[in-house]
């Protein structure tokens, strides 16, 4: 065999016009090469078969150009000694394409310009990388592959490169793996004449082929499959493992982790990795300390099978019973707010206004959140948004923008560092919240308002005023007069603990899969991804639209409300939005005590700046949200 350095041959050769040894013709060449055991014997001791059919060559792809074509370091026969007999098939094929540019006519020769874009292929690949032991060499050359002298034609169904014949060209190099593979169920089918069966350019591509343990070579194997595995790809991207793997991700688990590689058996086999007795055995080759649990877990599992897959198919169901209904109800609320709200300001009806004089002097305002409640309010708005960025962005994995995104995070493994910082933030406010309110209910249980009018529980008064907002959205009613906090605020309130209960916990069972897999069988993690994407769903979308309408949208706060981060708010917009509290507060004569000067210019700047941003970046994710859900 021919010796070629693909990686050192110059892509300025001269294209087969006339070359200076254009005298030796094919048969001259052939007197010697064509006899059938003509050889030359190595250094080694092997000998080296130097044998040419004529008619085999003549039917190839390269049929009709002369030995010296590619030869061009044969100028006489009997040859020189010591010759370096290289032959750069990539330089060859790369000036004819640049010849055929120069006289326009690539159009002519379109075969040519697919072998460019193989060799560009190739170049990148594994096989073009110099040797460890030998950097005078590439692992394998074009002709390793491809017989140097009789390339098939592309019409060409069977042939030295043909699909049957494949596995044992790559086993001229890969004996080993050859040897497991024709124990496979695709060497089984390749043995037993299927020539569709899956040969190894199928899993590994045929000139781009990458190192199988590389992130990108594991990410390409991975979508390999799919090209005759189709539906069950799809219901493996549908899984965390599957999306983060369409990210680029090459850490997780990938098909052939599971199923084996070279040697894959069929899921009832004995000595499949799938089998019902091995399958244990396979989750701990990455989860160590996996337990029985893990055996039950859907790798393919599905929300539109109810037969296979009931448990999940009922946990989407339920979950999108839930989206539906709450952004029926709240949306439905908000555009009627808006419209009742919109048409009281264009038929002049303003909101009323505060003697200024009559309050004590520079105290305009009213204190309406403390510090730790504005702190509190910041870092569980940063955390969420935190949480929403990285995990919608696995969440729609299949969206244009979710690789973008994900690369501005810096990959899956960085995206997920920072989804667990976020978790962490979140659960630091709520659980700290928790355990200011129980050590101040401990300490005054006895005079403790459950219900009082500063009490954010429910009550029936909430339900009245829910009733009697409806009636002034009608215009059946005047608008009604609300407590310290209005019945929407104390949803606000009660939702994070819906949310963190619900995301939370499923969040925590696939943070610690193995503690989580000891107690609970292995399809719980197929109902954990489900309520956990969905209820993520829920949060965000609630938030950036009605939580941002109630807050800053709707007529009376457009564009923006600084309470929450300046904790106060001008007299006359408390007195229109909490009369039934002002109203309490002046007949108590208790008024004054909640009364402060306006924030400081600062203040109020670094508030508009601050609110404007938050909801720019609230507003940026609920658009990817709206093209996660098109899948653009």
């Amino acid at each position: 065999m021919v010796l070629v350095t693909l990686l050192q041959a110059p892509f300025t050769s001269v294209a087969f016009a006339e070359p200076e040894n254009s005298k030796l013709r094919n048969e001259k060449c052939l007197k010697c090469h064509g006899r059938e055991n003509f050889s030359k014997k190595m250094s080694n001791g092997e000998r080296r078969a130097l044998h040419v059919t004529a008619e085999k060559f003549e039917e190839s792809v390269h049929g009709g150009r002369d030995c010296v074509n590619c030869h061009t370091d044969i100028v006489k026969i009997p040859h020189k000694k010591g010759l370096d007999r290289k032959v750069g098939c990539v330089k060859c094929h790369t000036q004819l394409w640049e010849d055929a540019e120069a006289a326009g006519t690539t159009d002519e020769n379109e075969r040519l310009g697919d072998v460019i874009e193989h060799i560009e292929s190739y170049m990148h690949s594994i096989h073009a990388r110099p040797n460890i032991d030998d950097q005078s060499r590439t692992n394998a050359t074009c002709y390793d592959c491809h017989d140097a002298h009789y390339v098939a034609r592309i019409d060409q169904q069977v042939g030295i490169n043909g699909r049957e014949n494949i596995p044992d060209i790559c086993g001229n190099c890969h004996s080993d793996i050859k040897e497991n593979y024709f124990t496979s169920v695709h060497g089984q089918e390749l043995a037993s004449g299927n020539t569709k069966a899956a040969i190894c350019t199928d899993c590994h591509s045929s000139h781009g082929v990458t190192e199988p343990h590389d992130a990108i070579g594991r990410v390409g194997i991975t979508a390999n499959c799919g090209n005759c595995h189709e539906e069950e790809l799809k219901t493996y991207t549908e899984t965390y493992h599957g999306k983060v793997t369409r990210l680029g991700y090459g850490e997780t688990a990938k098909c052939y982790d599971c199923h084996g590689s070279h040697g894959i058996k069929r899921v009832d086999a004995a000595d499949s990795k799938m089998f019902n007795g091995n399958r244990l055995k396979t989750c701990q080759s990455c989860h160590e300390n996996a337990t029985e649990g893990y055996v039950t877990f859907q790798p393919h599992g599905n929300t539109h099978d109810v037969k296979k897959y009931p448990v999940m198919w009922f946990a989407s169901k339920g979950m999108i019973g839930l989206l539906v209904s709450t952004f029926a109800f709240f949306w439905l609320h908000s555009a009627l707010w808006f419209y009742r709200e919109y048409q009281d300001r264009k038929n002049g009806k303003d909101r009323p206004h505060v003697q200024l004089e009559e309050l004590p002097q520079g105290k305009t305002h009213f204190r309406r959140f403390t510090r730790w409640w504005r702190l509190a309010h910041l870092v569980g708005a940063l955390s969420i948004m935190l949480l929403a960025l990285t995990g919608l962005t696995v969440l729609f994995s299949g969206s244009a923008w979710a690789p973008v995104v994900m690369k501005i995070l810096g990959g899956p493994a960085t995206a997920g560092v920072l989804h667990r910082i976020g978790a962490v933030g979140f659960m630091a406010v709520f659980f700290i919240h928790l355990i200011y309110f129980g050590f101040h209910i401990s300490r005054t249980w006895r005079t403790f308002e459950w219900f009082g009018p500063n009490s954010l529980i429910p009550n029936w008064d909430d339900l009245k005023d829910a009733i009697a907002m409806f009636r002034w959205f009608f215009g059946l009613a005047p608008r009604p007069v609300l407590d310290h906090f209005s019945y929407w605020e104390k949803f606000d309130y009660w939702a994070p603990f819906w949310g963190m209960t619900i995301i939370g916990v499923s969040g925590m069972m696939m943070w610690f899969p193995e503690q989580t897999g000891a107690y609970l069988p292995g399809w719980v993690f197929n109902v954990a991804a489900i309520v956990h994407g969905e209820e993520a769903i829920l949060a965000v979308v609630f938030l950036f639209t009605v939580h941002f309408f109630n807050n800053h949208f709707r007529p009376d706060k457009f564009p923006l409300d600084t309470t929450m981060f300046t904790g106060s708010v001008p007299l006359e917009h408390y007195r229109h939005e909490h009369r039934r509290e002002y109203d309490r507060l002046v007949a108590s004569g208790e008024l004054d005590k909640h009364l402060i000067a306006a924030p400081s210019t600062p203040m109020s700047f670094g508030s508009k700046i601050l609110g404007t941003s938050l909801i720019v970046i609230g507003l940026t994710l609920l658009m990817l949200v709206f093209l996660g859900f098109l899948g653009i």
